[in-house]
C-alpha cells in the first residue's frame, strides 16, 4: 500500500514544504490548505521512516479535514496493523466499512488481520462472503487470497480447491496455475490435476502453462512418457520454457533415454543462468553411458558453482573407480569426507581405494571410522569384516562379525562371512554349520563367500552342500 517511491513534483511541492505547511497546521497557525493527496503523502512519509505515532496523529488531523475519506483510514488501518494493534486496526476497518464496503483492499487488509491473530476460520468466512459481492478481476484476487488462508492452516486439499474455483474463473491465471502445479504434487493430488488441466486444454489448446502443469502432474504419477509428450506440447508453443526443458530431462533420465536427458538439459541451459544442479545432471547422464571425461567435465563444472557440495565430489570419485584410478579416486572421495565428516559411504570409499593400493591398514581405519558413523548398518560392517578377512585378521574378523550379529541381528550376509572365517581359521565343521544355513536362507548371495575365498568351492564338502542347495531350488 505504501509507496517508496517519493517524488516532490508530483506531490506539488518538496516534502519539506509539506512538512512545514503541516506542523504549521498541528500549531494552529495559518497555512495554505493541504488537500487529501496531501495528507496521504505526509502519513507514508512518517510511517516509511519509522514514526509511527507521528502517521497516527496525522490520520487524525486528516480524518477532522476529510471524515469521510477511504484512503485516510484504510492508510491509518494499514499502520495500526503493521504495529500488531490489531484490535485498533478492526475498529478502522469497521469505521470504513460503514462508509464504503466495496473496497477490496479493506477486505484483504481485514483478512490480513484475522490470520496475524490466528482466526483462520473468521478469514476463511470473510472472503467466502466478500466472493460472492466482487466480479472480475478482484474477485480472482479474493479466492487467490482465500487460498493463502487455507495454505496458512495447512488445509492443502481446500488450497487445491479454491485454485481450480480461480481457474474455472480464468484458465489463463498465472498465478493460479503455478500455485495449483505446486498443491497439486504437495498433496498428492495428482489425478486431480490432470483432470484440471485436460479441461483447460480443451478450452485453451494453447495454454504452455497448462500443458507444463499436465506434464508435472503425470511426472507425480511416475507416467513418464505422457509427462514428455505433455512438455512436448508446451515448448511446442513456448520453444523458451525453461523449466519444462528441465522436467522433461528428468522424465527422459528416469526412462534411463540419457540422450534425450541431455539434449533437454543442454536446451536448459541455453535458455536459463547456468545451475550446478543441471550440470551434475549432465555429469549424472554421461556417466551412465559411462562416459567418464564427459562425466567429470560437468561435474567439474557444478563444483565451480558450488564447491561445497560433497555429493558431487563423490560422484567424480566414482567415476575414476569405474575406470580403477584408484588414487584419483581417493583424492576425491577425500574432498567430499572434508565436507561432510559425517559419511560413511565416503570412508568406506576411500577404505575401498586404499585396499586396492595395497594400503590394508590404513583401509581398516576407514572401515572403522564407517561403522562408527553407521552402526546400524549392515554395508558398513561387511566392509569391515570383509577388510579383516582380506588383511588375514581372521581372529579380529570373528570378533567383529559377532558384534555385527549383536548389533543389526543374525543376517545370511554375515553367515557367509563369518563362514568364510572359520575354513580360514580350520574350523571346518563349524564353518559348514554357518554356510548351511547361510544358503538356506539367501543361496543366491553364495558369492559373498567365493569373493573373499574363490578357491572354497575346490573343498569337496562345500561342492556338494551348494549342489544340494541347488537340487533343493
Amino acid at each position: 500500500m505504501f509507496n517508496d517511491d517519493w517524488d516532490d513534483e508530483d506531490n506539488g511541492g518538496s516534502i519539506e514544504d509539506l512538512l512545514q505547511d503541516y506542523e504549521n497546521i498541528k500549531k494552529g497557525n495559518k497555512s495554505r490548505f493541504l488537500d487529501e493527496e496531501d495528507y496521504e503523502y505526509i502519513i507514508e512519509y512518517f510511517f516509511q521512516n519509522n514514526q509511527e505515532a507521528e502517521a497516527i496523529q496525522a490520520c487524525e488531523i486528516a480524518q477532522t479535514y476529510y471524515p469521510y475519506s477511504s484512503a485516510i483510514l484504510l492508510l491509518k488501518a494499514e499502520i495500526l496493523f503493521q504495529a500488531q494493534k490489531y484490535g485498533q486496526a478492526i475498529q478502522t476497518l469497521d469505521l470504513l466499512d460503514d462508509m464504503d464496503g466495496s473496497l477490496i483492499e479493506a477486505v484483504l487488509l481485514r483478512s490480513d488481520v484475522y490470520l496475524a491473530q490466528f482466526k483462520y476460520d473468521q478469514a476463511a468466512l470473510l472472503l467466502e462472503e466478500k466472493i460472492l459481492q466482487f466480479e472480475g478481476r478482484e474477485k480472482t484476487e479474493l479466492m487467490l487470497e482465500l487460498s493463502d488462508v487455507y495454505d496458512e492452516c495447512e488445509d492443502f486439499e481446500a488450497v487445491f480447491d479454491t485454485l481450480k474455483r480461480v481457474l474455472e474463473l480464468d484458465y489463463r491465471n498465472e498465478e493460479a496455475l503455478h500455485k495449483i502445479s505446486f498443491w497439486a504434487d504437495f498433496a498428492e493430488m495428482h489425478e486431480e490435476s490432470i483432470a484440471l488441466h485436460l479441461d483447460i486444454i480443451e478450452k485453451d489448446p494453447y495454454n504452455a502453462l497448462a500443458w507444463f502443469n499436465l506434464g508435472a502432474a503425470y511426472q507425480g504419477l511416475k507416467q513418464h512418457e505422457k509427462a514428455i509428450d505433455a512438455y512436448e506440447y508446451c515448448v511446442a508453443i513456448d520453444e523458451k520454457f525453461e523449466f519444462a526443458y528441465r522436467n522433461m530431462a528428468d522424465a527422459y533420465m528416469r526412462l534411463h533415454w540419457y540422450d534425450k536427458a541431455i539434449e533437454s538439459l543442454q536446451k536448459n541451459l541455453e535458455l536459463g543462468k547456468p545451475e550446478d544442479v543441471i550440470f551434475e545432471a549432465m555429469g549424472h547422464c554421461f556417466e551412465k553411458q559411462k562416459d567418464f571425461n564427459r562425466a567429470r567435465y560437468y561435474y567439474r563444472q557444478a563444483v565451480q558453482l558450488n564447491p561445497a557440495d560433497d555429493g558431487i565430489f563423490y560422484r567424480i570419485g566414482e567415476t575414476y573407480t569405474r575406470e580403477q584410478e584408484w588414487e584419483k579416486a581417493m583424492k576425491a572421495y577425500s574432498v567430499a569426507l572434508h565436507l561432510n565428516k559425517d559419511n560413511a559411504a565416503y570412508c568406506l570409499a576411500i577404505g575401498n581405494c586404499l585396499m586396492e593400493l595395497g594400503a590394508g591398514n590404513e583401509a581398516l581405519v576407514c572401515y572403522t571410522n564407517a561403522v562408527r558413523l553407521k552402526p546400524n548398518n549392515k554395508s558398513t560392517w561387511m566392509a569391515l569384516i570383509k577388510g579383516l578377512y582380506q588383511n588375514a585378521n581372521y581372529d579380529e574378523a570373528l570378533a567383529q562379525v559377532l558384534l555385527a550379529k549383536e548389533s543389526i541381528g543374525d543376517k545370511p550376509d554375515f553367515d557367509f562371512y563369518h563362514s568364510g572365517i572359520l575354513f580360514a581359521l580350520g574350523k571346518s565343521k563349524e564353518a559348514l554349520l554357518y554356510l548351511e544355513k547361510a544358503m538356506s536362507e539367501a543361496p543366491q548371495r553364495m558369492k559373498l563367500l567365493t569373493e573373499i575365498n574363490p578357491e572354497i568351492l575346490q573343498r569337496k564338502a562345500v561342492a556338494e552342500l551348494v549342489a544340494r542347495s541347488k537340487r533343493k531350488k
